[in-house]
C-alpha cells in the first residue's frame, strides 16, 4: 500500500502535501488503521468458561471471607 504523488510541472511543496493528503483521505487507510487499533476480537467459548469458572471461585472465595472477617 505505497502512496506517493509526483510533482506536476513546476507545483510548490505545499501544494504537493495538499493534494497527497487529499489522495490519502480518500483511500481511508488511517480510519482502516484506527478501527484495527482499538478493536477487540470476541472471545472463544472456551476461553469465556474458563473466565466465567475463575469468577465464580473468586466470588465462593469473597462469599466465604465475608463471613470470617475481623472488621
Amino acid at each position: 500500500m505505497a502512496m506517493f504523488a509526483i510533482r506536476r510541472g513546476e507545483e510548490s511543496n505545499e501544494r504537493l502535501q495538499g493534494r497527497f493528503k487529499k489522495q490519502f483521505q480518500e483511500t481511508r487507510i488511517l480510519k482502516k488503521l484506527r478501527y484495527e487499533k482499538t478493536h477487540k476480537r470476541k472471545l472463544t467459548v472456551r476461553l469465556q468458561r474458563i473466565r466465567a469458572l475463575k469468577r465464580e471461585g473468586f466470588r465462593a472465595d469473597n462469599k466465604k471471607n465475608q463471613y470470617y472477617s475481623n472488621m
